[in-house]
């Protein structure tokens, strides 16, 4: 996979959240809790809609849908292959990453190997809504897919905006996204790069130190307007991690625009805007 030059900056958290194959989508109920704690409409883009989306922005986006049946009990609405094979249509805007089921063991680890060769750049796990420690030894033979298919880990951390507001939080326990529990997993598969998604409230301590440690994980800037960054992520983004944090929305609840806006407030150097929009995410996929 190539990147245009005219491309300026590389989103690495985007939700596909509608099929195009299929009459099935985010319900309305999950889909109006998120746009609720966001501020934001409630929108279910198709993969289609996701790449004209960004097509039109100049810019790239990583895409993926999350399994959370092992604790709701519902299909995914959009299903893998549909997934890596729109992508493959709309190379020009769209990185595929896919998910799993982390309780699938042997047979997840089968289904990353045939993603792989079908186009995913990388598997996307939300610890919370699948409810899993990610250092549970039980996931080991996922990992071993992933890192044998050269994909990368990304992994939700912290405070999510799935469930909240709703009784008993949807089920979703907020213990499983603490980022200290991905240490074990980067120790043990120092070679598979590994995403801490977000601002990782109220652990962002946690995040900065396994990023710093660690040189296969990253952190994404998503999930949160920049205004709402707390001062020690903003620091370290600046100096130490700055190329190790990378543009992230959480599209469609935070689009490109209200995020860049109030980055642009944080009054950050043109060559760290450059890492951080662009050039850290096409080293990390590949794409420079």
């Amino acid at each position: 996979m190539t990147m245009s030059p005219d491309i300026v900056a590389i989103d690495v958290h985007t939700h596909v959240q509608r099929s195009v194959r299929a009459d099935s989508a985010l319900t309305n109920e999950k889909s109006e809790a998120m746009a609720a704690y966001f501020g934001s409409d409630a929108t279910r883009p198709s993969l289609p809609e996701l790449a004209d989306a960004y097509r039109a922005r100049r810019m790239m986006c990583v895409v993926f849908s999350v399994d959370d049946g092992w604790l709701t009990g519902e299909e995914n609405p959009v299903g893998n292959d549909e997934v890596v094979e729109l992508a493959a249509e709309h190379a020009d805007a769209v990185i595929p990453f896919v998910t799993v089921d982390p309780h699938s063991g042997r047979r997840g680890a089968n289904e990353i190997r045939r993603l792989a060769a079908k186009g995913a750049r990388g598997v996307k796990f939300h610890p919370s809504a699948q409810a899993f420690y990610p250092n549970d030894r039980d996931l080991y033979p996922i990992y071993e897919a992933m890192a044998e298919s050269g994909l990368i880990g990304l992994f939700h951390s912290g405070q999510t905006g799935a469930g909240a507001g709703t009784r008993g939080g949807g089920g979703i326990r907020l213990k499983f996204a603490q980022p200290i529990h991905l240490d074990d997993v980067a120790v043990d598969f120092p070679d598979m790069p590994i995403i801490l998604a977000h601002p990782s409230f109220p652990w962002q301590d946690e995040a900065l130190s396994v990023a710093l440690h660690k040189p296969n994980v990253f952190i994404d800037l998503s999930g949160w307007s920049p205004k709402y960054f707390p001062p020690n992520l903003v620091q370290y983004a600046r100096t130490l991690l700055k190329h190790k944090v990378l543009f992230g929305t959480d599209f469609p609840v935070i689009t490109p625009e209200r995020w860049l806006r109030d980055f642009e407030a944080l009054g950050f150097p043109d060559d760290v805007v450059r890492l951080i929009l662009r050039d850290n995410a096409a080293k990390l996929l590949g794409l420079a």
